[in-house]
């Protein structure tokens, strides 16, 4: 189980994201996974860990979409 939540800079890149009518769905879908998970223990769905680890690995994904990614994957439970 991780204990990890999203930090206020990753909180900050997540709202930027939502207010930007120019982001992706997945960046959208990261930025909500990421804000849900701010300020409590809960943890990353398997989807949302799936979307995550998908973005990281497209060479085309923004900073700030791997940032939320990367905050999405340490906030996944450990086996």
């Amino acid at each position: 189980m991780s204990n990890e939540k999203s930090g206020p800079k990753v909180t900050k890149t997540a709202s930027a994201v939502l207010r930007d009518r120019g982001a992706s769905k997945v960046a959208k879908s990261l930025a909500g996974s990421a804000l849900a998970q701010a300020g409590t223990a809960k943890q990353s769905s398997a989807k949302s860990a799936t979307t995550a680890a998908n973005a990281l690995n497209d060479g085309r994904t923004s900073k700030n979409t791997r940032s939320l990614a990367g905050s999405v994957l340490t906030q996944k439970t450990r086996k």
